[in-house]
């Protein structure tokens, strides 16, 4: 069974990796402010974080399974797509993309517990055969150490880390020192729940271990 995740996302490329998983990676053509826009007006309501996240893991998922369709006939595997977003005290904390940003989001998250959302869709995807897709969504709530300095955080700021992710934090590099605790399971802070994700496989007919030490053909092919 092949694998392709539906991101560019180094961390998501990293967890799978990390599990044994190299895979097919193509980036979704998903203008996401626009989906999230239409959806909301179309339900006269703005969407709660999990509805956001699932819904743009599962466009991701999808976008990607049709291209694939038609641009590798023969693919025989899954999509996974993805998409997180962090929440404290109701505010929804996107990518901060500007140190000031950064800045102002660990001064007020400091010393305070928000919760990361996360969105999983896999499809499964079979030449001749209509794709099936499943879906889910992963909450770990992250806690922060109180006894960060000023000083600190604008040593993390300037090394650029915090702007292009959600919530301004990681945990499995840089920020991870300055996280108290997180409830749930640790890879949803990453980018994806792996444990969500292997369940999610094991519905469309997939074998988590059978995907452990696997390489998509398309990565090991020879230059032509």
């Amino acid at each position: 069974m092949r694998v392709c995740l539906a991101s560019t996302s180094p961390a998501r490329l990293m967890l799978l990796q990390q599990f044994g998983i190299r895979p097919l990676t193509v980036a979704p053509d998903v203008d996401e402010d626009a989906v999230v826009a239409a959806v909301a007006s179309a339900e006269g309501r703005e969407l709660a974080p999990d509805e956001h996240v699932l819904l743009l893991a599962r466009r991701k998922a999808a976008d990607v399974a049709a291209r694939l369709a038609d641009d590798i006939p023969d693919f025989d595997g899954i999509v996974i797509g993805g998409d997180s977003m962090f929440e404290i005290d109701g505010a929804v904390l996107g990518k901060p993309y500007t140190p000031e940003n950064a800045t102002a989001r660990w001064h007020a998250m400091r010393g305070r517990t928000g919760v990361l959302h996360s969105g999983h869709a896999v499809v499964r995807v079979s030449p001749g055969a209509p794709s099936r897709e499943v879906h889910a969504v992963a909450e770990a709530s992250v806690t922060f150490a109180d006894d960060i300095t000023d000083a600190e955080i604008d040593a993390y700021v300037a090394t650029g880390e915090p702007l292009h992710v959600a919530g301004a934090f990681t945990v499995d590099s840089l920020g991870g020192a300055f996280i108290r605790r997180i409830d749930g399971d640790p890879s949803t802070v990453v980018g994806m729940s792996v444990s969500t994700l292997r369940s999610l496989i094991r519905e469309v007919g997939g074998d988590w271990t059978a995907l452990w030490h696997t390489v998509d053909p398309s990565l090991t092919a020879p230059a032509p």
